[in-house]
């Protein structure tokens, strides 16, 4: 389990580099507002967006994710809590008037990025920040 990383993974690299050559700064791995051991892997505080990538294996992607034939009611049971988990954050930062955008890890780090652009354009309207 050492081997997986909670933060820096390949995805994340990619859509960093490529957000950062688009010109957008960020800050990584940021704590929530509302729970500090809770942390976004990308955060654009100045427009309240949050974001998050999420891996297929450990959020339960609808395309990947395959239940272990070992220990399946554990298994099971960790990858919804996770969810459960997910769900509460992203309704407890809507609460707070913030955006938080899921992405697999699947995803093409050119589309995720896209989809990043388009959100924090989209927030940073004159007049909202």
């Amino acid at each position: 389990m050492r081997a997986n990383r909670g933060r820096d993974t390949g995805p994340e690299l990619a859509i960093r580099s490529r957000l950062h050559r688009a010109g957008l700064r960020y800050r990584v791995d940021l704590p929530l507002p509302f729970d500090r051991r809770r942390r976004a892997d990308l955060g654009f505080t100045r427009v309240g967006l949050y974001v998050f990538v999420d891996g297929c294996f450990w959020h339960g992607c609808p395309k990947h994710f395959v239940i272990p034939k070992t220990r399946t009611d554990f298994w099971v049971a960790k990858i919804e809590s996770n969810r459960r988990r997910d769900r509460d954050t992203d309704d407890r930062l809507r609460e707070l008037g913030a955006t938080p955008l899921r992405i697999w890890e699947h995803t093409p780090a050119a589309v995720a990025c896209d989809l990043i652009r388009a959100t924090y354009f989209e927030l940073a309207v004159p007049g909202r920040l």
